[in-house]
């Protein structure tokens, strides 16, 4: 799921980017330190918005540097258990497939795959109906159920499942 919330951070910056471009300087180190980075409290920073307030900088003794607090605007992607996601197919293997939703990795087991597809090995392995109507493999989209979800400091993990109604492949590379 998307949020839009307000995060605060503070910002050391060098005295050689001081001038009149002082918060354009700011705010370009931020979305470079900021964007694309994960929070295990908030999710994925997927974007910054906008800037709220930069504070009044502080000047780290011995180094010249200023700390500024900067209050900014984001997007913010985090996954939640139960929520339905489609995603790519990234790797495919006995155990299960990997597949991934913009930033986050979803494992999804053979057991919580169902029942009528079988594991194929070869070149390049797959998951496929008896009839061969459906085959799951990489680079295939899926739309998949969150059943489980595990944050670390940096990283989220997630569990998935397609067996359910309306879950499943979407689309095909082969037929395409």
């Amino acid at each position: 799921m998307f949020f839009h919330i307000v995060l605060e951070r503070n910002m050391q910056l060098h005295p050689r980017h001081f001038g009149r471009n002082l918060r354009e300087n700011l705010v370009s180190k931020l979305m470079k330190d900021v964007e694309g980075t994960c929070s295990g409290r908030h999710g994925f920073v997927v974007a910054i918005t906008g800037i709220e307030s930069v504070g009044k900088g502080l000047i780290r003794d011995g180094t010249g540097f200023v700390t500024f607090p900067v209050k900014y605007q984001c997007v913010v992607f985090r996954p939640f258990k139960g929520e339905i996601l489609e995603a790519v197919v990234t790797m495919v293997n006995k155990m299960g497939f990997f597949a991934e939703a913009g930033p986050v990795q979803i494992f999804v087991s053979n057991h919580l795959i169902p029942d009528d597809m079988e594991f194929q090995s070869g070149d390049m392995p797959n998951y496929t109906t008896s009839d061969g109507s459906v085959k799951i493999q990489k680079d295939s989209e899926v739309r998949l159920k969150i059943i489980g979800t595990r944050v670390d400091a940096t990283v989220i993990f997630c569990i998935g499942t397609i067996k359910d109604d309306f879950l499943g492949v979407i689309n095909d590379p082969a037929t395409a």
